[in-house]
């Protein structure tokens, strides 16, 4: 698990694992009476948040984030006020493997988003860093896992539903894997076949350094930002491409992309993904994606940024892994 925390913007990619007191449980056990449940989805800075109920309290506000691997995590704030049990340990990483570090895992006895009640819900208990507004804390992909979950930004809506998705020869369903419990779907930059992460708690697109000098270019990567995620500190770059990237039958013309040397895969964030409605179905391993035109631009990340030469406003946190 960890936190990519640029410019005091978090970014979840999340590896999680964990040492527990009470039994292992494959998937939070699920209550719901109905096959379809939706709910209001704010977005603010490109990130989906919903409210939910926890332990029949609330609302709360929590940013659904496909980078998490795991079902759940809350703020020290939200476990305090709750009286939230503590049940084990878990350890945070990013997808680099260097460094790391442990927080504690709480029990959620109830958990109710969209009308549907998730029970037994493991949760890390650490803070959300960057967050707008009020955030109590994110909910994982794999909280999601008996349901299809969709995210449709155009409407503003969150849907669990129930069913399947069917292949339809990667136009706009397209297969996903998922080690360590979060999506990595194929996309296509000229000849190259990538693999990238759907995270919704992510900002742009952006690729790993050891790609970039396989790509061409229309303006050359330059030194952009300063990144940190729970263990590592890298530099950020940004540039734009010469060439599209194609998303099953969807293309992005010569976007705006990050790269960093931190992470081994390419990141789609929640800035592409405004275009989308996404459908996640985990037990077939799909995901839909649906909009409005085929072809899209993509400029630079439109969230709150600190640029590589601006002063720090926090002290560097001790112990992070420099890569690059």
């Amino acid at each position: 698990m960890a936190f990519f925390d640029r410019f005091g913007v978090a970014v979840a990619l999340l590896v999680v694992s964990a040492t527990q007191t009470l039994p292992a449980q494959d998937s939070a056990s699920l209550t719901a009476q109905e096959a379809l449940h939706t709910t209001r989805m704010d977005v603010v800075h490109d990130k989906p948040y919903v409210t939910a109920m926890v332990n029949g309290r609330g609302p709360f506000r929590f940013v659904v984030d496909t980078g998490t691997g795991g079902q759940a995590l809350v703020t020290p704030e939200l476990a305090d006020a709750l009286g939230l049990q503590a049940v084990g340990q878990a350890h945070l990483n990013d997808p680099s493997g260097l460094g790391g570090k442990s927080a504690p895992m709480v029990l959620i006895e109830s958990l109710n988003v969209a009308g549907v009640e998730f029970r037994g819900v493991r949760a890390v208990r650490h803070a959300v860093n960057g967050e707008d507004g009020v955030c109590d804390g994110l909910l994982g992909f794999t909280l999601f896992r008996d349901y299809l979950l969709t995210l449709d930004y155009p409407n503003r809506r969150m849907t669990l539903g129930t069913g399947a998705l069917t292949s339809d020869g990667e136009r706009s369903v397209l297969p996903f894997r998922m080690p360590d419990g979060v999506p990595i779907v194929p996309l296509q930059i000229g000849k190259l076949r990538i693999d990238a992460l759907v995270d919704s708690g992510g900002d742009g697109l952006s690729l790993p350094e050891g790609l970039a000098s396989r790509l061409k270019f229309a303006v050359d990567p330059v030194a952009f930002a300063a990144g940190q995620s729970f263990s590592t500190r890298f530099q950020i770059k940004a540039a734009k491409l010469a060439g599209d990237v194609r998303l099953g039958a969807y293309a992005f013309e010569e976007p705006f992309v990050e790269i960093h040397a931190a992470f081994p895969l390419a990141d789609f964030g929640a800035c592409p993904m405004q275009n989308f409605a996404l459908t996640f179905d985990q037990k077939n391993l799909l995901v839909r994606f649906e909009a409005s035109r085929k072809r899209m631009r993509l400029t630079a990340t439109p969230t709150a940024i600190r640029l590589a030469n601006a002063p720090d406003l926090k002290p560097r946190e001790p112990g992070l892994v420099p890569v690059g």
